[in-house]
């Protein structure tokens, strides 16, 4: 029996809806492999500071700290996002996690699944096939380097700035993700203006030698987004740095035709955290229809990082059986849509057993498990 400590933080807006389902699978995947998970809640984002004042209570990050892993639902809210003068944000909750753990690597995968290639707005026959990984570093760059505004107060600064160190430890991740995918590399930088660029490729350049069986490349950003676009399946890993890497998976997202689909991890030396790449969609607060798929597919993301391939690979078999057999929220079947809830039931059902074959939509909606 395994047992893992997994830290909650439901967060803002529809976080706390799909962060429920997701935590059925954790149960259902308890239940089926014999595993215990404890399982703790904490506050993080806008409730936390309507709560506390603060975006990441003390209590949160050290819950946080003591954890195996963890699981985010989303940050943020309208009355923060409308109002640049806001002392305190809830972004700036994420951001200290991300260096109090040292989250130094955001990994994103972006899978366009066939049965929905009609629900991306790029035409089927240009992503299908598409399977690509982005390998985005995390805690330096733009965000993190000094900021202010001038003397005279008629001007403004964001100081990028990367070591060699900051470079050299993402990369080596991406190279061994490469490795054991399809062997082939693309780096994306913009190292005819940027000097950070540079270092970026001086860096990966002396590392690719270390990785002779993988296969690398070089486009600036602005050449990436647009062959994004036009021909995606020619990427297996993306590797780049902050701000172009924020900027490329959300564009990516589109491929899979929804970004409700998509799970992210955030890793370093330690715990390591995961989440759906979409943010707190708080118009969709209470009615039902967020879709809660990235953030399950983001818990067979954690499953994997707790050495658990088995149960890991049963979640995604278990999303599979949802997308082929129609179980979806409004945005992806608008005409028979299944409710955030429904299709959690769903796929945590099939997980905690998978040889159970009488589906019907009486049985998701009731949530027949005893997980549920």
């Amino acid at each position: 029996m395994v047992s893992k400590k997994i830290a909650v933080l439901p967060g803002d807006g529809i976080g706390p809806e799909v962060c429920r389902q997701a935590v059925k699978v954790l149960k259902a995947v308890a239940e089926r492999f014999d595993h215990h998970f404890h399982l703790s809640s904490h506050l993080m984002g806008a409730c936390a500071i309507d709560a506390t004042g603060n975006p990441l209570p003390d209590e949160t990050l050290e819950a946080c700290r003591a954890a195996d892993a963890v699981l985010l639902g989303a940050i943020g809210d309208p009355k923060y996002d409308h109002d640049p003068t806001a002392a305190v944000r809830p972004e700036q909750g994420l951001l200290r996690l991300r260096q109090e753990l040292g989250l130094f690597a955001n990994i994103r995968p972006v899978v366009a699944y066939d049965v929905l290639l009609a629900h991306s707005p790029l035409q089927p026959a240009r992503i299908q096939g598409t399977d690509l990984v982005i390998y985005r570093e995390l805690t330096g760059g733009l965000y993190f380097g000094d900021k202010g505004r001038t003397a005279d107060g008629q001007g403004a600064y964001d100081h990028c700035v990367y070591s060699r160190h900051e470079i050299r430890r993402i990369a080596h991740l991406a190279f061994q993700a490469a490795a054991g995918r399809r062997r082939h590399l693309t780096l994306v930088d913009k190292a005819n203006v940027l000097e950070t660029s540079r270092l970026w490729r001086e860096e990966v350049r002396a590392l690719a030698a270390q990785y002779p069986e993988v296969e690398v490349d070089y486009l600036y950003v602005d050449n990436a987004a647009m062959q994004l676009v036009l021909n995606p399946r020619q990427f297996d890993v993306i590797l780049t740095e902050n701000m172009f890497g924020d900027i490329l998976s959300d564009e990516a997202s589109v491929l899979a035709g929804s970004m409700g689909l998509l799970p992210s991890a955030s890793v370093g030396a330690g715990v390591a955290l995961f989440e759906p790449i979409h943010g707190s969609y708080p118009q969709a607060r209470g009615r039902g229809i967020a879709n809660p798929i990235a953030t399950i597919l983001s818990v067979a993301m954690l499953l994997e990082h707790l050495e658990l391939p088995a149960e890991a690979a049963l979640v995604r078999e278990a999303v599979d059986e949802a997308l082929h057999n129609g179980i979806l929220t409004p945005e992806l079947s608008p005409i028979a849509p299944y409710s955030t809830e429904e299709v959690g039931n769903y796929i945590a059902f099939w997980i905690a057993d998978s040889n159970e074959k009488q589906w019907n939509k009486n049985n998701v909606e009731i949530g027949v498990s005893t997980i549920i």
